[in-house]
């Protein structure tokens, strides 16, 4: 549940490329652009930002390395959960064996 009540909302990559277009080009505040679409602007502002690091406007990691970023983590997590759980089957086998 989220502070305001409501579910939390997902938003499709090119529903957020449409609104930031309207941020940048149709003479509007993001504030205003956000109120019209009863969007957050904390979220918008954040869209308008990964769209500036995406164009080379702005520093920081573009989507597709922060994908790429995210799916190296999980790789990471699981390959940490499965070494463990070999470290535990080969201490268990060397017991078996004495």
């Amino acid at each position: 549940m989220r502070s305001n009540g409501g579910p939390r909302r997902a938003f499709t990559a090119g529903y957020k490329m449409e609104v930031v277009e309207l941020c940048r080009s149709g003479g509007r505040s993001i504030g205003q652009v956000c109120r019209d679409l009863g969007l957050g602007e904390t979220a918008v502002r954040r869209w308008v930002a990964q769209a500036e690091v995406d164009s080379d406007q702005r520093e920081g990691l573009t989507t597709s390395e922060r994908q790429e970023l995210a799916y190296l983590r999980k790789e990471n997590r699981i390959l940490r959960e499965e070494r463990e759980i070999l470290k535990r089957a080969t201490a268990f086998f060397a017991k078996e064996t004495r």
